[in-house]
């Protein structure tokens, strides 16, 4: 494979096969395979066998990105507004003072207990069902180690497609296999998560809302659907990700429950700062226990500290969040509302990005660059649904003296052409 003899995608031959041609035991090979799987070299898909990986597990989505020239309209990177975001010196002043006074030591609570019980009392109040806490640094870091905790090399995962490209790379780094799942504009399709989990797949991962990249939520009906489908396996690890928190107003309808081991995420990046690596995890009990009892042999815990002005940011009301949701929502809306003007199909219910089906992905991101604004190519984001681009609102001008929207939506026309609404996954 190094060498460049075995192609991507390439059926590699039984390990029984490959050790009468090699004259070694049959346990050999099987120890050879386990560790390029492991290495994320190889992919094993049960009686079907073993496949070259289409890249490095390791090589990261990011490698699929524009070059920006200078001058060029940026709008790729999925960031927050900075205008949004609230001020971080106050509290981090003030969870520094409280730290003076109360010094965090080894073999103190891996948890904040004032940070515990606001977020076990506002994941209760959405209906998450009743778990211990856990605090890790960041969503993806969150749901690693709750695939960790559950799932062997090997093992089968239900994800979003198109969705979070941090997730598609993990998931095969892990030494996991990706089952790609369709979704629409109110998240997974029962019928899509139904032939996965018939078909082996032992975990789901779920973004309630401000799915990225489409902008999907999870509806009340939809919530029900899925739910009907968990309860005929309810052996399946479902993990929820509600990294949305605090910048979609759309309610949640969690999923969790269903079965027996479950995890709900939620993260601080996207409302209060992309380096606050916090996110707040929940789950059943053994879940819980096994992500806290990994980590203390790792990281230890996520400075508490920083878990300090996390509850003062909190308790201060830092961020409206439904302030933040309406100006990100008026921003999708008008550039949604102006694409439908131009006969151009967009999906974007929350969050901070909208997503575009194109007919030719590479065409539209080099035309639009052309047209002096970058987009983020949908190979990003996607296994096996249709091409699409990415863009993102939340630096768009909102004044209404300011016809970027109407310019960002011209050039997309332009690029694209009109497209009939479909179903982007």
């Amino acid at each position: 494979m190094g060498s460049g003899e075995l192609e991507p995608g390439q059926l590699l031959p039984s390990m029984r096969e490959l050790a009468v041609r090699l004259g070694v035991n049959p346990n050999t090979v099987a120890a050879a395979y386990r560790t390029l799987r492991e290495r994320g070299v190889i992919e094993t898909d049960g009686r079907r066998g073993s496949r070259v990986r289409p890249r490095p597990a390791t090589t990261g989505r990011e490698y699929i990105r524009v070059d920006v020239p200078e001058g060029t309209r940026d709008l790729t990177g999925g960031n927050p507004d900075p205008a949004l975001l609230p001020p971080l010196a106050p509290a981090l002043a003030a969870a520094a003072e409280q730290g003076d006074r109360e010094p965090v030591l080894y073999g103190d609570a891996l948890v904040e207990p004032e940070l515990a019980r606001i977020a076990r009392a506002e994941l209760t109040a959405d209906g998450v069902p009743d778990g211990p806490v856990a605090v890790t640094s960041g969503s993806l870091d969150a749901v690693e180690r709750v695939l960790a905790a559950h799932l062997r090399p090997g093992d089968a995962v239900a994800v979003e497609d198109p969705g979070w490209g941090g997730l598609l790379d993990l998931v095969p780094a892990l030494g996991l296999r990706t089952v790609p799942v369709e979704v629409d504009d109110e998240g997974p399709l029962p019928e899509a998560v139904g032939r996965a989990l018939v078909g082996g797949a032992r975990a789901l991962v779920v973004t309630d809302r401000a799915q990225n990249p489409t902008g999907a939520a999870v509806t009340a009906p939809r919530a029900r659907a899925l739910r009907s489908v968990l309860e005929g396996h309810p052996e399946t690890l479902l993990i929820e990700d509600d990294h949305g928190y605090k910048i979609v107003d759309q309610p949640l309808h969690p999923l969790a429950g269903t079965t027996h081991s479950w995890a709900v995420v939620r993260s601080a990046a996207k409302a209060y700062g992309p380096d606050l690596r916090l996110a707040v995890l929940t789950g059943d009990p053994v879940t819980v226990d096994r992500v806290r009892g990994r980590q203390r042999l790792g990281p230890g815990w996520v400075s508490r500290l920083l878990q300090r002005a996390v509850v003062r940011l909190w308790a201060d009301g830092a961020v409206d969040g439904r302030a933040v949701a309406a100006a990100y929502g008026r921003r999708r809306d008008a550039l949604i509302a102006a694409l439908a003007r131009r006969g151009v199909a967009a999906h974007g219910r929350s969050g901070m990005n909208v997503w575009i089906p194109v007919p030719d992905e590479t065409g539209a991101v080099a035309r639009l660059l052309h047209a002096g604004w970058a987009v983020a190519p949908g190979a990003r984001f996607r296994t096996s649904a249709p091409p699409g681009i990415r863009i993102t609102v939340s630096s768009l001008a909102e004044d209404e003296r300011d016809d970027e929207i109407e310019r960002l939506a011209d050039a997309v026309a332009a690029a694209i052409g009109p497209a009939p609404a479909r179903r982007y996954g």
